[in-house]
């Protein structure tokens, strides 16, 4: 791609948005506006098989109740199969080779479960579905690469590698925490490279998983089990980067009796489903939300890491919250892409992020620090929290997508002390 360049576009007939990536974040973005009536065109660089049919990957998303009401307002989550939902009623957590765990579940939060567990192809899948929903107002173009970018004061505009442009009156970056548009808009990332990489894979099991998380934090590497429906779960299992690709290259029987070994014995006899698939283990936020005539969403804006399960939903927070703006802008015969509904974006997502990127880098940090003066503070953590049923309570309040958030809450505890 051309580095940006910023100059004064006299455009004719500039469509209203343009969404580079056909993602869950960018389709779903695409239907969030359509539902709002503003028109968008979906740039994706693939191929349009990979868009209509996404294969399996291995990634299985926590969704939180709050990000369950936003496909449900999209009318994505009626389109999932019911055998594709999972509950996730409970999640222990351990900590080294200790036989106790800290526990987190829904109860005081009026909710059954702590949210829902869904494959990643298939929240793909419902998104491209709501997209052709809204044929009138949302143009997908597969096989498109973009080369150029110009953002002006009038418009933005997007070159492609065939030599065509589009033009429109505001730009939504959806392609990736790697984002390339991002970048050559000029918008940096904080990037925080763990060096680690995470394996993938679903495995079946003779114990029934009872809708409970297990986050194992050993040392040396973090096992999670993830429940799904029936008698299987989905691992995952993050470990030092070399270590990862090393076992990647393990048969079935060696990989498999060694995750029996760290589960020790929980679940009972494991069998392998499926393939492994393999991660790099990157989180980014980036410098800034909006810019001029430019806005990012999803892993464009916020990539974490997996062990806080908040990425797709800070995703889903990000493009609804956008989404309202632009509606009130339109409504008021606003300019799309003027300063005023970008920057409340960017203020109010940054705000509804910020602490639990950091926080959760901050727990990633402290559990993978194999010194005996972190292991002992770690433990420390556990213990306290156990002790603390208002902290726990906190904390599921975070996983469930309940208000008031956890800093709210802790800051009410401290205040009535």
């Amino acid at each position: 791609m051309q580095s940006v360049s910023h100059s004064n576009i006299s455009p004719q007939a500039p469509q209203e948005v343009l969404i580079v990536g056909a993602g869950p974040a960018g389709l779903g973005m695409a239907c969030a506006l359509a539902d709002a009536g503003i028109a968008s065109c979906v740039l994706e660089a693939n191929s349009l098989a990979s868009i209509e049919q996404p294969a399996e990957d291995g990634r299985e998303i926590a969704l939180t109740h709050k990000g369950i009401a936003i496909l449900q307002a999209l009318g994505q989550w009626q389109d999932l199969p019911a055998a594709e939902i999972a509950p996730l009623r409970r999640a222990h957590v351990f900590n080294g080779d200790s036989p106790d765990h800290l526990a987190f579940d829904a109860e005081g939060s009026g909710r059954e479960v702590l949210g829902s567990l869904v494959s990643n192809h298939w929240l793909r899948r419902v998104a491209y579905q709501g997209a052709l929903k809204r044929q009138g107002l949302i143009t997908i173009r597969a096989d498109s690469r973009v080369c150029g970018l110009e953002i002006g004061a009038e418009a933005a505009s997007l070159t492609l590698s065939g030599g065509e442009r589009l033009t429109a009156q505001l730009l939504i970056a959806a392609d990736s925490r790697f984002s390339n548009i991002r970048r050559q808009a000029g918008v940096g990332a904080q990037m925080r490279d763990f060096g680690r990489s995470v394996i993938v894979c679903r495995i079946k099991h003779a114990q029934a998983n009872q809708g409970i998380a297990l986050e194992c934090f050993h040392y040396g590497h973090t096992l999670a089990i993830l429940p799904l429906n029936g008698d299987c779960s989905s691992l995952v299992l993050t470990l030092p980067a070399d270590r990862a690709t090393a076992m990647m290259a393990w048969d079935e029987a060696q990989f498999m009796q060694w995750v029996s070994s760290e589960l020790r014995g929980r679940l009972g006899d494991l069998e392998p489903v499926g393939a492994r698939h393999l991660y790099p283990l990157v989180a980014t936020y980036a410098h800034r939300f909006a810019a001029q005539r430019l806005a990012l969403v999803g892993d464009a804006a916020v990539g974490m890491h997996p062990v806080t399960a908040h990425g797709y939903n800070f995703g889903l927070y990000g493009l609804s919250l956008l989404a309202g703006l632009l509606a009130e802008a339109k409504k008021k015969g606003q300019d799309l892409g003027g300063s005023a509904a970008l920057q409340r974006y960017a203020s109010e997502h940054r705000r509804n992020t910020w602490a639990i990127y950091q926080g959760t880098n901050a727990v990633v940090k402290l559990f993978t620090d194999e010194r005996p003066a972190a292991r002992l503070l770690r433990r420390g953590v556990l213990q306290a929290a156990q002790a603390l049923p208002p902290v726990r309570a906190a904390i599921s309040a975070q996983l469930t997508g309940r208000q008031p958030g956890l800093l709210r809450q802790l800051r009410s505890l401290v205040g009535a002390s």
